[in-house]
């Protein structure tokens, strides 16, 4: 079953670059309390998801935190060191925290995962954003395959 608005964020976790090393996230540290927004692309570095996905949501973190974000963290089934990388090389800083879901076990719980085998790249996450308000989706916003509209930065900055 697919993540629907009004529904509650199944329970995980995620990997995290901290200080130190990989850590551990969970979706109750990441969630509860606050209004996030996660994002969730195919592959760290890939076309779509380097040029226009990643860099849109950097480029609109002020103006999300504006309108009551506390966090926009963007997601991949991508390991940890792949996706601090990525968040270095798209100079994501603190603006988007950068969460290796190295398995595609959140991916899998959200009922969002892609079978991208036939291009060589195993199972992913599908391209979607959710907004979150205290563990709670409120919008629910996921890509036909090849599209990359309804999970621009643009387009949910004016959701919110």
């Amino acid at each position: 079953m697919t993540i629907k608005a009004g529904e509650r964020m199944p329970a995980g976790k995620f990997k995290l670059m901290g200080e130190t090393g990989p850590q551990d996230l969970t979706t109750a540290q990441l969630f509860d309390g606050k209004r996030v927004v996660l994002f969730s692309v195919p592959g760290a570095f890939t076309p779509t998801c380097n040029a226009k996905h990643l860099p849109g949501f950097v480029t609109q973190a002020a103006a999300m935190h504006a309108k009551g974000i506390d966090t926009i963290a963007c997601m991949a089934v991508n390991d940890v060191f792949v996706m601090n990388a990525w968040g270095k090389s798209a100079n994501a800083g603190e603006a988007v925290m950068m969460l290796a879901d190295g398995n595609g076990e959140y991916a899998r719980a959200l009922g969002l995962e892609l079978d991208a085998t036939g291009f060589g790249m195993g199972k992913r996450g599908q391209r979607f954003a959710i907004v979150i308000d205290n563990g709670v989706a409120t919008k629910v916003n996921v890509e036909a395959p090849g599209e990359f509209k309804v999970s621009a930065a643009e387009y949910v900055l004016g959701q919110l």
